[in-house]
This record gives C-alpha cells, sequence and structure tokens, in this order.
C-alpha cells in the first residue's frame, strides 16, 4: 500500500528515501523493472536514440531475478544522482510499458508520476526477508538476489535488423576478405587508388580437424567509392561492415537494434563485427599494426638486366627564360596606397595645398625633387595629398602604380632582386613600365620643403641708462576741501564764457 507525498511532508516510512531540494521522494539509486527481455531491449532502444550510457555505466546493474510469484523479470539498476535523471528514465521506461522504482538498499518504492507529483512512500514494509523488495501502485513484490547479466553479452546476442540503406549510405568502411581473396583485393583498390589500410587477423581454428588458424584480411578504408558498395556486398569471401560505435562495426545492410554509439561497453583496442543473418560476431581482442594498401601491391620487374646505368659526362647551365615585364589594369581595390609622384606642372597646386595639409601628414609625409616631379612617400597612407599617381609599396623601397599589377605574377621580392637596384634607392614603376630609382638621402619631411620664411629686419637698440637715472615720482595725497576747483586757471580751449565757469 503506497501513499502520495504532499507538498513540504517531512516525516517518510521507506527507509533510505529522502526529498530532494525540489521536495521529491528520491534514493540513492534508481530501478527500472522489465516483465520481459523485450521490454528490457525496448527501454535501452528508446534511451539510446538521444542520449548515452556513459553515465550510467559505472554503477549500472542488470540482474535476472525471480519474483516471489515464481515469474522471472529483469531489473536495471543505477546511481539516481539526481531528479532530473530518474525523471527521463521514468519516461522512458513508461514508454517500454516497464516500471521505475528508487530506493536505496532493498526497499524500492514506486517514482513519481503524475498522480503523485512529488513522489510515494511505503505505508507498510514488506515483513519477508528478501534481498529486494518493490511497492508499487498495483503490486508488491519480493524477488531473489537473481543472476547478474552482462550489458556487451547482451547487446551481442541481439540479431542485427535488415536495413539496406547502411549499404549506399557514405563514410569509413571495414572490409574482412577471406584469406585467398586478400592480396587480389589489396591489387584491386591500389589499382583503383583508393585509400585505405590492412592487416591480417587470427582467428581460432574452425574444427579440429584443421588445428591452423584462420587468417582474415582486414581493410580500414575512409571512403569506399560509390561504385564499389554494391560489389563488395555481392562478393562471396567478402564482407562489409560499418563502424558503428569505438571498437564496433555492424555489417553493411544490417543496422543493430539499440544504439551502439551510446553504449560504450567495447575495448577500443580491439574490435568486435556484427554480422547479420543469425551468424556468430567475429572478435578481433587486439587490433595487430595496419599497413598502407600502396606497400603490398604488386611489383614489376624489368625482364633483362638492365647493364650498368648511364653516368654524364659533362653539364651546362641551362638557357635562360626570361620575359619582360608588364602592367595590367585591375579592378580590385585599391589597398596600401602610400605613394604619389606629382609632375612638374602641377607642383604649385601642391604649393597651395599644403596650407590645408594636417601637422601629422606634414610631419610623416616625406618628399623628394626630381626633374620628373615629386615623390611623397607617407607610411599611414597618402589619401591626404589628391595629387599625381598613386603608388602601392609592394615590397620594402619597391613601388607599383595602384590599379594595376605586374605580370608575370611573380613575387615582390623576385621583381625587385630582378630590377637589380642600387642601394640606398626605392624603386617606382609607372604605369608605362618605366622604373625610376630615387636616392632614400634624397627625401626630406614634407612640413621641412614646403615651409618658405620670410624676410626681417634688424631693429635699433636703445640705451636705457638715461631712462633709469631720472628721479622717481613722488606722489602725496591732500584733503580737497569744500571748493576742489577754485583757483584753477582754464584750458585754452574752454568753450564755457567766464561769467558761466563755476555754474551748474
Amino acid at each position: 500500500m503506497l501513499d502520495r507525498i504532499a507538498l513540504h511532508q517531512t516525516h517518510l516510512g521507506t527507509p533510505g528515501i529522502a526529498l530532494d531540494a525540489r521536495g521529491i521522494a528520491l534514493g540513492q539509486r534508481g530501478l527500472v523493472l522489465a516483465p520481459t527481455f523485450d521490454r528490457l531491449v525496448r527501454w535501452l532502444r528508446v534511451y539510446t536514440r538521444d542520449r548515452s550510457l556513459e553515465d550510467l555505466l559505472p554503477s549500472l546493474e542488470i540482474r535476472r531475478v525471480r519474483s516471489s510469484s515464481g515469474s522471472q523479470e529483469i531489473t536495471l539498476s543505477f546511481a539516481a544522482e539526481s531528479s532530473d535523471r530518474m525523471d527521463h528514465v521514468a519516461d522512458t521506461a513508461r514508454l517500454a510499458d516497464a516500471c521505475t522504482f528508487t530506493g536505496t538498499s532493498r526497499h524500492f518504492v514506486q517514482y513519481r508520476d503524475a498522480a503523485a507529483p512529488f513522489g510515494y512512500d511505503a505505508a507498510l514494509l514488506s515483513a519477508a526477508d528478501a534481498p529486494l523488495a518493490l511497492y508499487h501502485s498495483r503490486f508488491e513484490r519480493t524477488y531473489d538476489e537473481g543472476t547478474p547479466l552482462d550489458l556487451r553479452a547482451l547487446l551481442l546476442r541481439l540479431q542485427p535488423e535488415v536495413d539496406p540503406s547502411t549499404r549506399r549510405a557514405p563514410g569509413p568502411r571495414l572490409v574482412v576478405a577471406e584469406q585467398g581473396l586478400g592480396p587480389a583485393l589489396i591489387h584491386y583498390l591500389v589499382r583503383s587508388q583508393v585509400e585505405g589500410e590492412v592487416t591480417v587477423c587470427e582467428w581460432p581454428p574452425r574444427d579440429a580437424s584443421r588445428p591452423e588458424p584462420v587468417l582474415r584480411h582486414v581493410f580500414r578504408v575512409p571512403e569506399l567509392p560509390a561504385r564499389m558498395r554494391g560489389l563488395m556486398a555481392g562478393t562471396p569471401g567478402v564482407t562489409v561492415f560499418v563502424p558503428s560505435g569505438p571498437g564496433v562495426a555492424v555489417e553493411a545492410g544490417y543496422r543493430h537494434p539499440v544504439e551502439l554509439r551510446a553504449c560504450p561497453v567495447f575495448d577500443t583496442a580491439g574490435l568486435v563485427l556484427v554480422r547479420g543473418g543469425g551468424a556468430e560476431p567475429w572478435t578481433i581482442p587486439r587490433l595487430p599494426c595496419f599497413g598502407d594498401l600502396r606497400a603490398f601491391a604488386r611489383l614489376q620487374m624489368l625482364a633483362h638486366d638492365p647493364g650498368p646505368t648511364g653516368v654524364a659526362v659533362a653539364s651546362r647551365d641551362p638557357d635562360a627564360i626570361r620575359v619582360p615585364m608588364r602592367l595590367v589594369p585591375v579592378s580590385s581595390p585599391w589597398h596600401h596606397v602610400t605613394a604619389t609622384c606629382v609632375p612638374v606642372d602641377k607642383l604649385p597646386l601642391l604649393r597651395r595645398l599644403a596650407y590645408s595639409l594636417a601637422p601629422r601628414t606634414l610631419q610623416d609625409t616625406r618628399l623628394a625633387l626630381t626633374d620628373r616631379g615629386a615623390f611623397l612617400v607617407c607610411p599611414h597612407g597618402i589619401e591626404a595629398i589628391p595629387l599625381g599617381t598613386f603608388f602601392v609599396e609592394a615590397h620594402p623601397g619597391l613601388f607599383t602604380p595602384a590599379g594595376f599589377e605586374v605580370v608575370p605574377g611573380v613575387a615582390p621580392a623576385v621583381l625587385r632582386r630582378a630590377l637589380d637596384p642600387p642601394h640606398g634607392h626605392s624603386l617606382f614603376v609607372d604605369p608605362g613600365g618605366a622604373v625610376v630609382a630615387v636616392p632614400d638621402e634624397a627625401f626630406v619631411p614634407l612640413g621641412t620643403a614646403v615651409l618658405e620664411a620670410g624676410a626681417w629686419d634688424a631693429a635699433t637698440t636703445v640705451a636705457i641708462d638715461s631712462a633709469l637715472a631720472e628721479a622717481p615720482l613722488r606722489l602725496q595725497l591732500a584733503p580737497v576741501g569744500l571748493f576742489p576747483l577754485a583757483g584753477t586757471a582754464p584750458a585754452p580751449d574752454d568753450p564755457w564764457p567766464e561769467d558761466r565757469r563755476g555754474q551748474g
């Protein structure tokens, strides 16, 4: 008999069950009860479709148990960890028609569902001394300890399902050829220029009458051409496998019921080849070393002795092959335009433009005056001076016209070396193909070149000894009285008559 757990309930009767942070009843372990083997496989198929068993494997236990009523069932237990994991396990079990429980040691109660959002608690525990007791809303049973089942062996017992689409799917392939077909298949793959590796593996003898081991060639091909996929599948003695996970592959034309990539239970140092049609899988405990296919190709020998090899008695330098340099226009945008050549007739305009240039441009731009005009170079761009023919610095000390490219398209360092300029010169290639060498010492800052100082006049100095000899003035303050202007003589240009002076 189970009781639904209420919100904020603190007391639980089932040992090993507690409430997590969300108030859900949760034990240390979770358990899935599958009445039949098919339902367990169904749970594995659904769970591994979008999740891996890697997190469950360290604590996963699968057992075949017998109930108190005598029925045989299968349990799958694991560490619960959190209610999120249990929720996903419970949803998968509900889809596979299995039951989900949670507990710690031997008492497990039904995990929460829509009827009990916070879980269940057992009102009365079983008095039987059984290793496992399960409490469900529909039943209450005890089980014996049971026998453990190995997940790897369980997966290998499942027969692959027919799936023709895996034969045509692209991707890597593993090809196993019988001993007599191996050399011929190597030659065929090498002749068809198929990349791959090959090794030879040994299997135990088929029966006591043949004590020698069975040898087969195992090929590892990154990409088998589409034209060969059907040929390989239809050739007797040749079996093609599709890698389905670390250390395991399934025969082409079949698909394993469980997603093997989500079941990392196979040893990556070996290889398990799962065959279809009810055949037993081929197991290779340890993969031997592989060799490139071309190392095993057939060798052709000369039919006769070639005799002594010929030795050259003289040699000479080959004739030089040189083509003239040309400039062709291009439509790509200009980048890193750092120089310009202003012709002689445009120098007056450059003089007028100098008044509007920024101080940084005047400081960073260098100018050299030649008979062909003024060459100006600015490391951070010459866009502030929109005059003349613009150049791009293709190589340190080598400038090519903007909007053109040099053909043949050799490296800029090769072009400068071919022009062979004098030391300490910069080369400018104009659109016509002519090359001008300008000495680096001829370049001066633009601010120095454009500034013309005005004429100045010398000022006449005057001795200041006489000025210093004058006695300083002495100021004295006295009361002005009632009539401060009385007795003051009129100014020569006084406009007022004498009889009206002093009147307001």
